[in-house]
């Protein structure tokens, strides 16, 4: 029997996946437990809509995520360090205190887990740093960094 599995299963197959199983397993355990739906004409006709939708919505997302890297590129984070009489910065400016800043500047939420330079900035002045924003759309965001008095 043909299924189209409404949710992950394990050792069967991922949602959106159309796979083989016996009759029994699929009529008596997925169908019934709604973790998969009987190949239909119907069922094919709205599995191809819905994955039409999700394509539609990636590319969305894309062209969203390309307009906001062009955006934060031109902007620039200004952050204050204190500083020891050596000139060395005490502690470091972590990924959470960029997303913040920017989240107060600018009004942009970030994840953090998305930043690829995921190590703290331990200098005074300018830093370039790579975020990705969505799949293979990685802006380069400027952070200056000055002496706080």
């Amino acid at each position: 029997m043909k299924v189209i599995l409404l949710s992950d299963v394990k050792k069967v197959g991922k949602k959106g996946s159309i796979v083989e199983v016996s009759d029994g397993y699929g009529a008596n355990y997925l169908i019934p437990n709604k973790l998969a739906v009987k190949v239909t004409k119907t069922s094919m006709d709205i599995k191809n809509k819905q994955d039409d939708d999700k394509a539609k919505q990636d590319e969305q997302n894309r062209l969203d995520a390309i307009a906001l890297k062009e955006k934060m590129e031109n902007l620039t984070v200004e952050l204050k360090a204190k500083v020891g009489k050596d000139g060395k910065m005490f502690g470091a400016i972590s990924t959470k205190q960029i997303v913040e800043e920017y989240k107060k500047q600018f009004d942009i939420e970030l994840d953090k887990r998305k930043i690829v330079d995921s190590k703290s900035i331990s200098s005074l002045g300018y830093t370039k740093i790579k975020i990705e924003l969505y799949k293979n759309v990685i802006a380069t965001i400027t952070i200056h960094i000055e002496e706080e008095k």
